[in-house]
Order: C-alpha cells, then sequence, then structure tokens
C-alpha cells in the first residue's frame, strides 16, 4: 500500500467567524448582561405561566435562571399582569436571583408602560412587535410611546418581527412595488423583504424618537430552518445591531430540537447571532427548562460556550449488552446539572470539566484518557472490573454492586479538589 501524499499547508481548524454588531446592555442591580460585540452569545427563554400569579412566575423564572437562561421573557398583555411584574421582580430580588426580566408587548403595549410606570422600571428590556403596535396614524404614535418609556427608563429593547403577525400594510406595500418590477420578486423573497424592511426601518425610527442604537436588538423570526437561514444573512448585511436568533413555534422534542439546532448552528457558525432562544413545545410532563438546556447545548456544542461539565458515553452496541453504562452516564449527568447552579459560584472553572462513561474495552480506556475522569464499564466477556482513570492516569478499578454510587463520590471528590478554593491557592 503506497503512503498517501501530505498537503503542503496545515488542515484548517473550523471555529465560529467574529460577530461585527453592536453591543447592548440588560440591566438589573448590579446584574450587567452584554449583548453583541465581543460578548458572549447569551441564552434567553420564556415563561409560560399566567404573569398576574407573580408567585408562580417568579418561581418559573428563577427556574430557568438556575438552569442556565440570563434573560428571561414573561407575557404582559393585561392591567393586570402589568400590575403584578414589580411583584415578580420584588419576589426575585429576596430570592437573590437577579435575572433581567424582558416584558413581551403586543397589541396594547403602549398603553401598559404608560398607565404601569412601576412596570416599565422594574422590566430590563421591553419586546416591541411592529406588525402589532397599531395600524394607520396610530402606529407611529402608540410605537413612539413605548420607545418613549424605554429611553426614560434606559431600558433595551428587541424590536421582534414574526412572520406570523407581519405588518401587513408594510406587506401590502411591498407587494405593490413587486408587481411593477420588470421580473418580479418570488412571494416568499417579497415576505423575507418584508421581515427585513419592518425590522431595520423600526429601529431607525426608533433611534430617530430618541432611543439609544446600542440599546436596540432585532429578530425576524419564521419557523422553517431554511427560511430562518435565508432571512438573517441578509439582516446580518443590512445593519450592525445585535440580533436576537430563533426558531419560532419549532415544534416538540426531537423535532423542535434537531430544527432549532440546526438552523441556529448553521448562523452562529458564520458569526450571525447575539442572544438565542430555542422554542419548545414541552412535551408532557416535560419541564419548562428544557428549552433553557438544549439552547446551552447548542453553544457549547460549537464551542462558543461552556455551561457544564460534558460527559461522553458511548451508543451501545452488541459488546455493551448491560445497561450500566446508560443509566451511569444518565444519572451522572443528571447530577451534574442538578449541582451547577451551587458550583457555579463555589468551584470556578468547574463547567469545563470533562467526564466519560464508556462501555467497553474498544473506546473505552482511550476516551476515559482524553477526559478530566472516566470510567470503562466491562462489556460483554470482558472481567466485572472498571478501570477509572483521572487526568489522563489509570486510578484505580472498581467492582462490585457499587461501582455508580462509587464513582460518583469520584467526581465529587475531584471537583473538590481540583476546583474548589484550596486548589487555586499557592503552595
Amino acid at each position: 500500500m503506497q503512503d498517501l501524499p501530505i498537503t503542503q499547508q496545515p488542515i484548517a481548524i473550523a471555529s465560529p467567524l467574529p460577530r461585527k454588531s453592536r453591543q447592548a446592555r440588560v440591566v438589573w442591580r448590579n446584574n450587567v448582561v452584554t449583548v453583541g460585540g465581543d460578548a458572549p452569545v447569551r441564552v434567553q427563554s420564556m415563561t409560560n405561566t399566567d404573569t398576574v400569579d407573580a408567585v408562580e412566575t417568579a418561581i418559573q423564572v428563577r427556574q430557568l435562571a438556575q438552569a442556565g437562561s440570563e434573560m428571561v421573557r414573561i407575557t404582559v398583555n393585561t392591567p393586570e399582569a402589568a400590575a403584578a411584574v414589580p411583584y415578580i421582580r420584588e419576589q426575585l430580588d429576596r430570592m437573590g436571583e437577579y435575572v433581567p426580566l424582558v416584558g413581551d408587548f403586543h397589541y396594547n403595549g403602549h398603553r401598559l408602560l404608560t398607565e404601569y410606570p412601576a412596570c416599565a422600571e422594574a422590566l430590563s428590556k421591553y419586546r416591541i412587535n411592529p406588525g402589532n403596535v397599531g395600524k394607520g396614524d396610530k402606529k407611529d404614535k402608540q410605537f413612539g410611546q413605548m420607545i418613549e418609556a424605554a429611553a426614560r427608563y434606559d431600558k433595551a429593547v428587541r424590536i421582534g418581527v414574526n412572520w406570523g403577525s407581519l405588518d401587513q400594510e408594510l406587506m401590502a406595500r411591498l407587494m405593490d412595488e413587486n408587481s411593477r418590477r420588470a421580473q418580479p420578486w418570488d412571494t416568499r423573497q417579497v415576505m423575507f423583504e418584508a421581515l427585513i424592511s419592518s425590522a431595520v426601518e423600526s429601529a431607525r425610527l426608533a433611534e430617530s424618537m430618541g432611543l439609544n442604537g446600542d440599546n436596540i436588538i432585532l429578530s425576524c423570526k419564521v419557523s422553517g430552518v431554511q427560511d430562518l437561514i435565508s432571512v438573517y444573512r441578509a439582516l446580518a448585511q443590512r445593519c450592525d445591531y445585535a440580533l436576537h436568533l430563533g426558531l419560532t413555534e419549532a415544534g416538540m422534542g426531537t423535532k423542535g430540537t434537531v430544527a432549532s439546532a440546526a438552523a441556529l448552528s448553521v448562523l452562529l457558525q458564520e458569526g450571525i447571532g447575539d442572544t438565542i432562544r430555542v422554542s419548545l413545545t414541552p412535551q408532557p410532563g416535560e419541564a419548562r427548562t428544557q428549552e433553557v438546556v438544549v439552547a446551552s447545548e447548542i453553544l457549547q456544542a460549537l464551542g462558543l460556550r461552556i455551561f457544564v461539565p460534558s460527559v461522553t458515553a458511548c451508543p451501545g452496541c452488541g459488546r455493551t449488552t448491560s445497561t450500566t453504562f446508560q443509566e451511569l452516564a444518565k444519572q451522572i449527568d443528571d447530577y451534574l446539572r442538578g449541582q451547577m447552579p451551587l458550583w457555579r459560584m463555589k468551584y470556578p472553572g468547574v463547567e469545563a470539566m470533562k467526564v466519560a462513561v464508556m462501555g467497553c474495552i474498544v473506546n473505552g480506556p482511550g476516551e476515559s484518557k482524553h477526559a478530566n475522569i472516566g470510567i470503562s464499564l466491562p462489556g460483554t466477556g470482558e472481567a466485572p472490573a472498571a478501570p477509572v482513570y483521572i487526568d489522563g492516569e489509570k486510578a484505580l478499578t472498581l467492582r462490585g454492586e457499587r461501582i455508580a454510587e462509587e464513582f460518583q463520590a469520584l467526581v465529587e471528590n475531584y471537583v473538590a479538589r481540583t476546583y474548589g478554593a484550596t486548589a487555586a491557592a499557592p503552595a
């Protein structure tokens, strides 16, 4: 067999392109969340509680924040909801949870922000949909009332366009213009143009009304993967505002997860996107926090952020007839995620830890050596022993009925020893 020729140039290592957007600030108390520029891509989520129930909403906001959401959006759709917002903020502050709240306004936001100043002040960011702020002569006036509130209280604004609630007057105007073209565009292209024009024109109008352009974030959400990619590529070329990414109505379970990951990953790799949300429909009994987990996993898989220690586990095959490695991998993964709210403060850097839980001798020892701590469980026909590797070296071998408990204890000890305060202290 002949040796293959070696190229004269090293193989390029893939990495996301740098982002070029402005940097906005979303603030509550001493918690300043920078968005855009050279800031990390931020994870956002949204509650599905009745905002009028301040206690239930505050609890869910805290759960989302503990899962890793750096901003949480709440529905503000009625006077009662607007009146509840300051109490939600107060409940969160009492719990020591200073995650910024985003108010989601449609149709009557101008009235709610004007008539409930405590609500306007308690929120850190307003989401405004230009497709439903008003019609005709009322549109600019009511939009202006919301922008005035944002400027008065120095709040960030997301101008969020959605193809399900697109400005029909703008769409009609563009369709009319398109009909006069020598070569008319496809209807979908006109719709894309309407989305982008609505966002960019609204942002420029907001600036002309006195809102700092650095406080503006744009989004143009659609529910098709290829459509989202096309729209955001064009939007990024047309402006330098910070951009919020999300596949609207992504769906449930694997469909929503895969579709969101497919669309967002392409854009993020191209340097497009400053905040993301994964709009999953929760499956029956599923926690609302699942959308935060998926968003975090997308960023971590791309190497853009690190949120939790990663667990490498093999998929299983004929060599791994035992389900022990599957159960242990899930147990360790659940344990690490559950500990992260505490570990973030107690063990800085622990999120970069890598754990391997493997099911047989083929790749088990190798993967375990690449991890900070790893275990290779016995497969079919292998000796009933589980070697454990710590920082690339075989440390010990576990045997018996308590392998899972003993390995978790080893992980706990490794975290405390490696990432604890004493680990970083000088000798």
